[in-house]
């Protein structure tokens, strides 16, 4: 492999870090990024608008991260790719383990993707903590694999889906399911702070591909808890791209959750709902792991402020 072939594989994996502000990066391993905000050109971006730059941000970052200085991410917090998305287009009931389990609840599985909505608010990073909120005990979390829009579009076809396709991210959809249940509704219950821990990069979909089959699993504390693979969809991604841009413009940035596979813990007997001081670890194959420990909720926290651009 050659420098350029490094240099390619290095920009798959694309981060959003801070390091005194809000910088752009790209993980070359475990333990180090590449920090592209040294230079003047791409010190200003952030993830959105390097998505909406498209083919020359790639261009010129694949230029850049042979060079670009090495910056350990133990000294630096790693935030969520995508800090503030425009929209976050979750799908619901997408695995089929996970169906079975719905109707367990009493929740009706429909013939079209669901799709419900989370609060950007409700995004941190890979590593924060997650709140166990004043407002209920019942604290669930589902690992998910997410899609990332790069490129402004509507009606696209499945087939097409890649070429709108920035990569893919993991999240955690923790949920307040007696706030879920109550109604039926899903968003409100979805979109508590703190409640989309996202990352640890994005992956892009030169790398991935536009119909991975990963690795999706998630752990409370040592406990294996869900085990799947992102193969296994019932819409896949094509087809949820196809199905939500009939219906509104995809934007850079927008994130698209894609469903949760079985072994949440509102069916076991007893629930095992999220407790104050349990890790949750969630890892996506090639993408990496999320691992944020379950707190209280402080007394008046409200979630930090970042434009959208």
């Amino acid at each position: 492999m050659g420098p350029a072939d490094i240099e390619r594989r290095l920009l798959m994996r694309l981060a959003t870090f801070f390091d005194g502000a809000e910088k752009l990066g790209v993980m070359v391993d475990a333990d180090e990024l590449a920090d592209l905000s040294v230079y003047k050109d791409l010190a200003g971006l952030d993830m959105i608008a390097a998505l909406e730059a498209g083919a020359a941000f790639l261009d010129r970052a694949r230029a850049a991260v042979a060079t670009a200085p090495r910056v350990a991410l133990a000294r630096v917090r790693l935030l969520a790719p995508v800090p503030r998305p425009r929209k976050i287009l979750a799908i619901g009931l997408n695995y089929l383990e996970h169906i079975e389990e719905a109707k367990a609840l009493g929740i009706a599985v429909p013939e079209v993707p669901m799709v419900f909505t989370k609060a950007a608010t409700s995004v941190v990073g890979p590593y924060d903590d997650v709140h166990l909120p004043k407002a209920s005990g019942q604290l669930d979390y589902e690992a998910e694999f997410a899609i990332v829009i790069g490129k402004r579009c509507r009606h696209v076809k499945a087939e097409e889906a890649g070429e709108v396709i920035a990569g893919f991210v993991c999240v955690n959809d923790l949920s307040v399911r007696d706030w879920q249940l109550a109604t039926g509704q899903f968003s409100l219950a979805k979109s508590f702070d703190t409640h989309c821990p996202m990352g640890p990069v994005l992956l892009t979909i030169d790398e991935a591909g536009a119909a991975p089959d990963l690795g999706i699993r998630l752990w409370v504390n040592d406990e294996l808890r869900q085990d799947d693979r992102t193969s296994r969809l019932k819409f896949s991604c094509g087809a949820l791209v196809e199905h939500l841009a009939k219906a509104l413009t995809l934007e850079p940035g927008d994130v698209i959750p894609t469903g949760t596979p079985g072994g949440i813990a509102a069916v076991m007997k007893p629930p095992k709902w999220l407790q104050a001081g349990d890790v949750v670890r969630l890892e996506v194959e090639k993408i990496g792991a999320l691992v944020n420990r379950v707190v209280e909720e402080p007394e008046g926290y409200l979630a930090p402020s970042r434009p959208c651009r």
